[in-house]
């Protein structure tokens, strides 16, 4: 039998669940964004109430055990208080915001929803940098600031956000950068500071900023175990979107990503052809918290 060009990931199993709930729609445009989100990207459109509610009925038959809501900015959604109603009697969600949005009473609202409920809500807020300096070129103006109020703002109504950081800002891939950043959130109210640091993905904004992926960033020729297989995220999770079910939160604006319409069309394996899956395998990259 002739060898496959790419390795391919099997479908282990369904338990991670993402929607795309913010479509590609931002308020900000970021320069390392890897789909490009900005005020004027509707490549991806929002999901409405019923359609997360259709895929949430569908992912309890298949065994889903968390969720994931992200963008695109996910509170740019006027259904997202009610998506997450919803979501919160079915399993633990999470969702992924640049923060700017969070208002006091927004987080009031968050925190009364997850006190209402048996499972876990974790709010996820990327920045980039401990300062203005770093952040805004990146984010943009003025961003470093609402940024840190909307940090602020779920603090004190008493959740503890996951604050994610890229490598982008080049001190969080050494642990002395990490180490200094915790302090930081620290300083600034988190008393017990939650930090995840993301890889880079070179495509989308990225490819302007720095670069794109080199001819030699790629899995075409390369045989993955079994462990190896199974620790990349796309094993056991998919990426619900406007337009179908693709394989993972990273390859929504790659068609041959898309797997079908529903998540039972999507249960086989995924051959490893794009170079954001040498950044997943290598860096030993996951999208979940």
């Amino acid at each position: 039998m002739e060898k496959p060009e790419f390795p391919s990931v099997p479908s282990l199993s369904l338990d991670t669940l993402w929607f795309q709930v913010g479509g590609t729609l931002c308020n900000l445009a970021c320069t390392h964004c890897f789909i490009s989100c900005s005020p004027s990207n509707r490549s991806h459109e929002m999901l409405t109430l019923q359609d997360v509610r259709a895929r949430l009925a569908e992912a309890a038959f298949l065994g889903v055990r968390e969720y994931y809501f992200t963008g695109g900015e996910p509170f740019l959604n006027r259904e997202m208080i009610p998506i997450l109603e919803l979501t919160l009697r079915q399993g633990p969600a999470t969702v992924l915001t640049n923060g700017v949005l969070i208002t006091p009473g927004l987080a009031a609202r968050l925190r009364a929803l997850g006190d209402a409920s048996e499972y876990s809500l974790d709010m996820r807020i990327s920045i980039d940098g401990w300062d203005a300096a770093t952040n805004d070129p990146i984010r943009g103006d003025g961003t470093f600031d609402r940024i840190l109020a909307g940090v602020r703002n779920l603090a004190d109504a008493g959740i503890n956000p996951v604050i994610t950081v890229t490598e982008a800002w080049t001190p969080a891939a050494s642990a002395e950068g990490r180490s200094a950043f915790l302090e930081f959130l620290r300083a600034i109210g988190l008393d017990r500071p939650r930090l995840k640091v993301l890889s880079l993905f070179r495509m989308g904004a990225e490819e302007t900023r720095l670069r794109g992926y080199e001819p030699w960033e790629t899995l075409r020729g390369r045989e993955l175990s079994d462990g190896e297989a199974g620790a990349l995220q796309c094993s056991s999770c998919r990426m619900v979107t406007s337009r179908g079910v693709y394989v993972c939160p990273i390859l929504i604006d790659r068609p041959e990503a898309r797997m079908g319409e529903t998540l039972a069309e999507t249960l086989r394996p995924f051959p490893l052809r794009f170079p954001s899956c040498f950044t997943c395998h290598v860096q030993g990259v996951t999208c979940r918290t």
